[in-house]
């Protein structure tokens, strides 16, 4: 059974004014030459939890990394974050330039209610990544109460992900990991809607968990990326010199047909367009994808494929919509040319009442460069953790939260 996990929302004021909160955020930001903040994203991400935090009283401890050092190095240090921050929240934030020992604990001792202070880089300390459990209790020492707001690492086993919630009561998600947990988990969970999964990817070896853990949970599969010509093959059809996984073709065929004993739609595409080189002056053909010739390979689906596709998109009430990055370099237009096709379709799915999930940095960007980055309900610009949600694997950062009724693991 999914247990639900208790947000930082459930807490109210007489849970927080005057508390110590240790808030792990994510604050792994792109910095420039001049240590210039490049890309703000993920710092905005973690304002609501922090805002709600201020406004009900609680000492505010923020707790992040930033890059991968090796011991204390000077340009992954957070301080160049403290600016946008106190921008953003319009309070001053204090640094700290450390984040344990006794100087630390003063700095936290010194911070009024509503006030924030910003940790030094936890993984200063090789006990960060190693999770070791006297490192997490240092931390957890600072703090009345724990919220974890760091999804896109929640899949890690480090000390201030996860051995920290063994010393600090409670421990709750910050609004982003609800919001993420809400859509990924619950959208594609519910048994109660129509819902239609699109999964691209280079190697099915890669995406076999992900495909597996969706046969029960979705009515269609919409499968793409270059994996879809090792399922061609899987189906007795000539691939001419298109990649196939040859080890992974009765794999293949054991989804197809796990799929229909379901009862499920599990679309390969029907319809592909060729090229006889891997560059953009060569010849180019669309056929039938039963029969690919000697000597030429597939670089994309075709116009029927995209028509198939669109009519099944069309019936979804809920669709997750994950694709690789392109690497077919002289042939991004044509690849993104098609892609658009289906991403307006998504775009009209969601203005029709659909829930819309799409993940890859790649295939968010082709939406905002199309204008329809707004006209989705979620995008997953995180990797691991969302692939190891959909594969139904239980995250770190996620079960060491304290529980209430019924939600994820």
């Amino acid at each position: 059974m999914p247990v639900k996990k208790k947000s930082v929302g459930d807490l109210k004021g007489a849970d927080l004014r005057g508390k110590k909160v240790l808030v792990r955020v994510d604050l792994d930001v792109p910095l420039d030459d001049n240590l210039n903040i490049t890309d703000d994203t993920r710092v905005k991400a973690v304002v609501p939890t922090i805002q709600y935090l201020i406004r009900h009283g609680a000492k505010v401890i923020l707790c992040s990394h930033l890059g991968n050092p090796e011991g204390v190095t000077p340009k992954y240090s957070l301080k160049p974050l403290v600016p946008r921050l106190s921008e953003l929240l319009q309070i001053n934030v204090g640094m700290a330039n450390d984040c344990i020992g006794e100087v630390v604990e003063k700095l936290v001792a010194e911070i009024p209610d509503g006030g924030v202070l910003l940790l030094e880089n936890v993984r200063f300390y090789k006990e960060e990544e190693k999770n070791e459990p006297e490192f997490a209790k240092k931390l957890a020492s600072l703090a009345d109460l724990y919220v974890n707001d760091a999804f896109r690492i929640a899949h890690q086993s480090h000390a201030s992900i996860k051995k920290v919630t063994k010393f600090l009561s409670p421990c709750v998600a910050g609004f982003l990991v609800q919001k993420e947990l809400d859509y990924l988990v619950g959208a594609v969970s519910c048994s109660q809607t129509r819902s239609v999964a699109i999964v691209c990817g280079s190697n099915l070896s890669s995406e076999i968990g992900v495909i597996e853990s969706l046969l029960g949970k979705v009515d269609a599969i919409i499968i793409g990326g270059r994996m879809a010509f090792t399922f061609l093959r899987a189906l007795n059809h000539s691939v001419g010199t298109s990649p196939v996984e040859e080890d992974m073709i009765d794999i293949a065929k054991s989804l197809i047909h796990r799929a229909m004993a379901r009862r499920m739609q599990f679309f390969v595409p029907m319809e592909v367009v060729l090229a006889d080189d891997f560059a953009p002056d060569a010849n180019t053909k669309t056929i039938l994808a039963i029969g690919i010739p000697e000597g030429w390979m597939g670089m994309d689906i075709g116009p029927m494929a995209i028509d198939l596709y669109n009519r099944c998109l069309n019936q979804a009430k809920v669709l997750y919509y994950g694709m690789e990055a392109s690497e077919y370099l002289g042939w991004r237009n044509l690849i993104k040319e098609q892609r658009c096709a289906i991403a307006k379709t998504v775009a009209e799915l969601n203005g029709n009442g659909a829930t819309t999930i799409i993940g890859g940095d790649d295939l968010i960007e082709t939406f905002e460069k199309l204008g329809l980055a707004d006209k989705i309900s979620h995008s997953l610009t995180t990797g691991a953790p969302y692939r190891e949600l959909l594969e139904g694997k239980s995250l770190p950062g996620i079960r060491g939260l304290d529980d209430t009724s019924a939600y994820y693991l």
